[in-house]
């Protein structure tokens, strides 16, 4: 009883970060994605045995914080959680042409057969069952939202057959920011 609880409260959070996306209001702030990620890493713990790599050069953007964060740690979640072993490595990296960022979350698990690639990005969907991961299903249609907010895109690159799993988003450079027409609130 206590399990079903727990997993009704984190879905009915997942809800209303997914019904925030957009609507509530954040000023731009200049944001090093080496110190965000490593954050989100001492915020997350890894379990033992999991390592997380960056490329050397991580780029320094102008943009909502709390999104990206947001982002970077459901694709840092997800990596752990689904991973099949009980070691493994994540890897980052981040590159830009001055208009666009785009960024890479890649790590060496069993990985995701293309026939649900579409399939994780719908609310509610996890491809393992409840009682054998902890979630909402949220994570991935959360990442999605926030990264087609900001004027990206997200793609998945696994095989059938090969271990790992890259999911590729691009961020824009100029952020997204409300316009007086807008139903946006900063009460929401």
């Amino acid at each position: 009883m206590r399990g079903r609880v727990h997993r009704m409260e984190n879905l009915l959070d997942g809800l209303l970060e997914y019904s925030r996306v957009g609507r509530v209001a954040t000023e731009a702030e200049i944001v090093d994605t080496r110190e965000l990620i490593l954050g989100i890493s001492d915020l997350i713990a890894l379990p033992e045995g999991f390592s997380l790599v960056m490329s050397d050069e991580m780029p320094v953007l102008n943009t909502e914080k709390v999104s990206l964060e947001q982002v970077f740690r459901n694709l840092i979640n997800n990596a752990v959680k689904h991973h099949d072993r009980n070691t493994g490595c994540i890897s980052i990296a981040g590159t830009s042409n001055n208009e666009v960022f785009k960024f890479t979350v890649s790590d060496d698990g069993a990985g995701i057969e293309p026939e649900f690639h579409e399939r994780i990005f719908t609310m509610f969907q996890t491809l393992k069952p409840r009682d054998e991961v902890e979630g909402s299903g949220m994570g991935l249609a959360l990442v999605k939202k926030e990264i087609e907010y900001h004027g990206g895109r997200i793609e998945i690159d696994s095989a059938s057959g090969i271990r790992g799993t890259s999911f590729h988003f691009s961020w824009l450079a100029t952020p997204k920011l409300p316009h007086d027409g807008d139903n946006m609130s900063n009460n929401s």
